[in-house]
Order: C-alpha cells, then structure tokens, then sequence
C-alpha cells in the first residue's frame, strides 16, 4: 500500500505543479482557503480520489458540493449598533459568514457543511485608532465580545466568535484598512508598519527601499504583521530567526484601558519587554496597529542543496549537528521519504534534507560546504552544488506544492477526508521517543477511529537544543462524521504531545482549540499572572474571551 501511495501522491501533487489554474478574482472565499475562484483541475482531483480508494481500500466517497452564500440562514444580529458605529461596521452577510472562522479543518468542515451557527453580530471596519477605542466602549457599555482579526488565516480557533452566555453578542474587528507602511528608517533598517497589512503587500513597499522583513509563513498571502505579532508566527527561516519575535522593535496597541506603545530600542534590560508581552498574546490584551520591525537587505547570494539519507536516525542527527555548528542556514528543513517523494524529491526510500544560504553581502559556498561536511559521515548523499543564486524547477515545486497545500486540503475534504496537520517541538535527548510515540498514537488512533490511514513528518524549523516537527495525518472520514473523528484523533495525539514532553504548539497559536492542553503546559503561576495582566488592560474581559486563559 505504501509504494501505491507514494505513486498517487506523486502523480497528483507533481503534476498539479503544471496544470494548477492560477487565476482568482480577487474574492475570498467566505467558507474555506483563499480565493473563491481559485480552483484545482477537477478532473484530476476525480482521478486522484480514484487512486486513493484503491489505495486506502475506500469503499466510496463523499461528493460535496460547496456551499452558497444566499443558501445560509445566519441569525439575526443580536443587538443593534449605535448611529456612529453603523458607518464603519456591517451586518452583511458575506462579512458575517467570512469572519465566522479560520482555516483549520474543523473550521473548514463546518464551513463547507453550511454550519455557520454562531456568525460575529457585526464586522467592524475601522479606519483610526479612535473608532476601534468606540467600538471597545461600545463592547464594555453593552457586555458585548470583540474579536480582532487579521487575515483569518488561524487554524486553531482564534478568531472564532465567542460562545458564551457572558455576552449578548460579538463584534469582529477587521483591520484591513490598516494597511500601510508609515516609515522608513533605512539607516536602522526599521520600518514602522500599520498591523493590518497582508504579507504581499508588505514585501512590495519594503522592496522599493531595497529592504525585506523575510518573513514567510505558509499563509503569507492572506495574513497581517499584526496577526503574525499576535500569534508568535513562525516564517522563512529555519535557524536562527524563525519568529517574528525576532523581528519586531516595538509596537502599538490599543488596549480598553488606553494604548501601549512601546519605546524603539535594538535592545534594552529594562524590565520585561512590552514587545513579547504582546508577542502570542492572541488579541486577549488588545488589537494591534502598528508595529516597528527589524528589516533585512534583500539576499544577493544564495546557495540550496538537497541531502538523501537511507536512515532516518541518521538525517536526525544531520540535524542537530547543523544546528549546533553557529552555520545558521536560512533554510534547514528534513522531510521524510513519504512528504519528499510526494514533492518531488526522492524516490521514497529516502529522507531529505534541503539546506539553504543566502546573504546579502558575502557569499554563501563555503558556509554550503561546511553544512554538507557534516551530512557525510552519516552517509548523506548529494549531487554536485548548483552555481549561487540560481534556482531549479524542484524548488519552485515546492514552493508551489508548499502554497496550493491548503487549495488541496479543501477539495479532499469535499470528498469525506481527514486531512490535517499538527506541529510540535521537543528537545534532542528526548526526540527519538518522542516520534516513536507521536506515529504510534496516531495510527494506532486513525486505525481504530477511521479504520487507517497514514501520517508523515518534516522538520520546519532547528534549534540549537531541539527540532520542531510537523505532522500531516491523511484518512477516510465517515460521512457526516468528520469532524468528530478528527476532534478524537487531535486530543489523542495532543495528550502525546503533552505526555512525551513537547510543546501543544511552536508556530500555530494556542486559540480555543489548543486551550486545554496549553492548560497542561504552562505553570498555575503563569496562568495567574496572564490573568491579572489581562484583567488590568481588559477588566471587562471583552477581548478574545475564550483564548489563552479563563475567566
């Protein structure tokens, strides 16, 4: 069955590559991933699903059709909105159903299925800080929730509205007219940037300057600076700066109780920093608008090469010496032979390595040769190193499987499938039983709550003391009942994650999903004190109310 899927998947996501219709109008899609027009070839999803249910042994498939927008019946709003606050807030039911949920799959499910049973009241458009401070006086005067949203681009229901009795009802805030980068500071190489800016956007006006922030997370094209602050988003790099932590200087946010700006410095021991107080701080304490970053010269030189190892064991520890040697490359990432065949680069036999160097200001060669050094006693094989600054069509397919993964992941679940993925870190010392642990728990699970399926590994990000790896989990869901069956398959591998010593998430966020388990993880103490922080920039407990802590 393995050598079949392996077969499938690479006849599928190569070839989609190529054929991939790369058209939108511009239109999100208000019930799954990025835009609404933008579609796979369905012919070859018909014929993709066929060789799956030889593979996977499926009797047959779901066959669901996207839902309408004048087919969904959303409750009335709750309340009504003052005069003011009318101007800059809608009820429209596009805005409604769009800003209902993010993108994971239990989002996804119920978007897909027609189930928008608790759509925010209004949708908040502000364009200044003053109207989002009206909105909060609003929310506290009328015990209403608000929720901030940036590109709606969270997968463990963080901008999902509040469920609670506590509140007559919710306003999410969209802060797409924050939009624009305010200032340059090219001898700092800063720039203070408005936190509802898309990622696109972003680079673009950056680019003009010569400058980057080179961050780049899978859902870059629909997600904000202030999203990315607000969730500890992970991005581009592999070792070294792989948060935006590490990018941000100081920031802006308009809290209930006023507005927190914090001082531009390169550094400073002056107390606990403002910034990573609000860095994963998952609009809880207040919305972001703007923010200074720390920015790059755009890479001149660059270097990539993909490493095979026969041994997994073996790629393992690869690993660590890369991210122990002070080689720092900007991308070190290792995927297994299933994920690498499926992407173009092996032959499913073996585990692959790709590492990546750029600069802008020296050359790379002689960092590569040292990286690749330390792959051959563990018997990394590679081809000869390309020429600096050249790119080939196997990185461009990845980039390009890497991208349309979401666009995927939607129309195989119109078809009954689980489709999801799960991120950790744990250290060295206790990774190889971590791992054991993780795949076991998760077969053992898809066999006994969907009768199989599989599970494949990558390594997104290094450490010096640790690997953070992503999992995807791929099985037939029982018709009508997805979503439970993945609700059963997430808390048991979550409890793993927990048991064998990892973090419930390293670049997803903690949102409601993830609530319990990031229970588990911090200390009563910490709990207390996110608390008491939160009940003095928020004392109404408006903001968020469901995510992170408790009330």
């Amino acid at each position: 069955m393995a050598t079949l899927l392996l077969l499938v998947y690479k006849y599928f996501i190569i070839k989609s590559n190529i054929e991939t219709q790369d058209m939108s109008s511009n239109k999100r899609s208000f019930w799954g991933w990025g835009y609404d027009d933008y579609k796979l070839d369905e012919a070859r999803i018909s014929q993709f699903a066929g060789l799956l249910k030889s593979s996977l042994g499926i009797e047959s498939f779901s066959n669901i059709s996207a839902p309408k927008l004048e087919d969904l019946n959303l409750r009335a709003p709750r309340f009504e909105m003052t005069e003011e606050l009318s101007h800059y807030c809608s009820s429209d039911a596009f805005d409604r159903a769009s800003h209902s949920y993010g993108k994971s799959y239990r989002d996804i499910w119920r978007g897909l299925h027609g189930r928008f049973d608790n759509p925010p009241d209004y949708v908040a458009f502000p364009r200044k800080e003053e109207e989002i401070l009206a909105i909060f006086e609003f929310a506290v005067a009328n015990n209403i929730s608000v929720v901030p949203y940036g590109g709606g681009t969270s997968v463990v229901g963080g901008v999902e509205p509040s469920v609670s009795s506590k509140y007559i009802g919710v306003i999410t805030v969209d802060m797409k007219h924050f939009n624009k980068v305010l200032e340059v500071d090219k001898k700092s190489r800063c720039a203070r940037i408005q936190g509802g800016m898309l990622g696109p956007d972003l680079e673009k006006e950056l680019k003009e300057h010569g400058l980057t922030l080179r961050h780049f997370p899978q859902s870059f094209e629909f997600s904000t600076l202030g999203g990315w602050i607000a969730t500890r988003s992970g991005g581009h790099f592999a070792t070294l700066y792989t948060h935006i932590d590490e990018f941000v200087q100081a920031v802006r946010v308009v809290t209930p109780t006023g507005i927190m700006q914090s001082r531009r410095l390169p550094g400073s021991g002056a107390g606990p920093s403002e910034e990573r107080l609000i860095s994963g701080s998952e609009g809880i304490f207040g919305i972001i608008t703007e923010a200074w970053v720390r920015l790059q010269d755009i890479p001149t030189y660059k270097a990539a090469q993909t490493v095979q190892f026969s041994n997994w064991n073996d790629a393992v520890e690869a690993c660590r010496l890369i991210a122990q040697s002070g080689l720092n490359p900007s991308n070190a990432r290792l995927v297994d032979p299933i994920e690498a065949f499926s992407n173009g680069l092996g032959d499913g036999t073996h585990s692959v390595l790709i590492i990546g160097f750029e600069s802008h200001n020296h050359k790379v060669e002689g960092l590569m040769e040292e990286a690749l050094a330390l792959c051959l006693p563990l018997n990394g094989k590679f081809t000869q190193k390309k020429a600096e600054g050249k790119r080939d069509a196997a990185a461009d397919s990845w980039k390009k499987s890497f991208l349309d993964a979401p666009y995927l992941r939607d129309e195989m679940m119109k078809k009954g499938f689980i489709l999801e993925t799960f991120e950790t870190a744990v250290t060295w010392d206790q990774f190889e039983k971590f791992h054991a642990g993780i795949l076991q728990s998760a077969q053992e699970a898809m066999k006994e709550i969907c009768g199989g399926g599989f599970i494949t590994c990558r390594f997104t990000h290094l450490y010096t003391d640790g690997p953070a790896p992503y999992y995807t989990i791929m099985a037939k869901g029982q018709t009508g009942h997805e979503i439970e069956q993945w609700d059963q398959i997430k808390t048991i591998v979550s409890d793993q994650i927990i048991a064998l010593g990892g973090t419930i998430t390293h670049h997803h966020a903690v949102g409601k999903d993830h609530q319990s388990h990031y229970d588990k993880q911090k200390s009563k103490v910490f709990d207390r004190s996110l608390k008491a922080i939160k009940k003095e920039l928020d004392p109404a407990w408006i903001l968020n109310p469901e995510v992170l802590v408790k009330h």
